[in-house]
């Protein structure tokens, strides 16, 4: 995972297609990340509503990116990073995971290296 751009949630930005599509200042990219958002997920997101530099970067955000609450919570705290807090993982987290498990995983590879 190195090189890798991880979300505070333990996603890896640096795979999203908004990512990818605003690192590469892609118009169509965005547009189509769009339209893929809308049928997966039910989302009606104008494409300015898609770029996104990554949740622990700084710069533009993805309209989830910038409401979620997982990452409003990890850059509260002092450590900036779930994987690093004492009531780690907590209850909103651990829900997170039974949908996203590959982000569990990604966020124990990353506490194991602390």
């Amino acid at each position: 995972m190195t090189g890798q751009v991880i979300g505070c949630c333990g996603l890896l930005c640096s795979q999203c297609p908004a990512f990818l599509a605003t690192q590469a200042n892609d118009v169509a990219k965005a547009e189509e990340t769009a339209r893929l958002w809308a049928r997966e997920y039910g989302l009606g997101l104008p494409v300015e509503h898609v770029w996104c530099d990554g949740c622990t970067r700084a710069g533009r955000k993805c309209s989830h990116c910038a409401e979620c609450e997982i990452r409003s919570c990890a850059l509260g705290r002092p450590a900036r990073e779930l994987r690093r807090v004492p009531d780690y993982p907590c209850s909103q987290l651990t829900g997170f995971f039974e949908a996203v498990p590959v982000a569990r995983r990604t966020l124990e590879w990353l506490r194991a290296r602390d």
